[in-house]
């Protein structure tokens, strides 16, 4: 994965064959991706690379995540429960997401004139970031131990892979993980896990 902000715009994330090539999808919707980088920067958010993409941050907290696709690219807030989206523009990042927090795009022209309501979302977003506030979290299916509770809430690539396993699935994972007696062995495992987990797989299948 890429390490430095400019490689994402110029060559991709740094996760797939197509990295740096012209069938990176960073590629064809460069000129979408550019104006959303533009409309975050704009609003006072820093900008940090994280999971190989561009991540915005205010007060200490992820406010939103850049990401292309081959059929879209789009706008995701970290802490999607909290906002109100008052233009109805926000759509569920994944089928198995609970709360709409991603603004979607297939037309590289068009965050340049949603410049002004994307920038009211990022404010608000901003704004419970400054306020501390942290939508409340259902009590998951399955108990699972805090390293992987931290490790999901810090990449949401993962966290959307892990809840589209089955419960099984999940339970193989919580299982592995609390047979280690220390914090920094759970750790480790779910570093080694993450591959697994975003191609759907569990603890045990190879």
């Amino acid at each position: 994965m890429i390490a430095e902000i400019e490689d994402y715009f110029a060559k991709g994330c740094g996760r797939c064959a197509r990295f740096d090539t012209a069938d990176c999808a960073t590629r064809h919707w460069a000129a979408g991706l550019a104006a959303l980088r533009r409309i975050c920067r704009a609003a006072g958010l820093s900008e940090h690379v994280k999971w190989g993409h561009p991540c915005y941050m205010h007060a200490g907290r992820n406010i939103a995540l850049l990401g292309a696709f081959r059929g879209d690219f789009r706008l995701s807030f970290f802490d999607a429960a909290l906002m109100r989206d008052p233009e109805g523009i926000l759509e569920p990042q994944g089928p198995n997401a609970r709360h709409a927090g991603t603004i979607r795009f297939t037309d590289t022209g068009r965050p340049e004139a949603m410049a002004e309501v994307i920038g009211a979302y990022l404010r608000e977003a901003m704004g419970h970031a400054e306020a501390g506030r942290r939508a409340p979290k259902p009590a998951p299916e399955t108990e699972l131990p805090e390293e992987l509770v931290e490790a999901l809430d810090a990449d949401p690539e993962l966290a959307e892979a892990f809840r589209r396993l089955t419960p099984g699935r999940q339970r193989s994972y919580a299982i592995n993980l609390a047979a280690a007696k220390q914090p920094a062995t759970r750790r480790k495992r779910i570093a080694r896990f993450r591959d697994a987990i975003l191609a759907g797989k569990g603890a045990t299948e190879r």
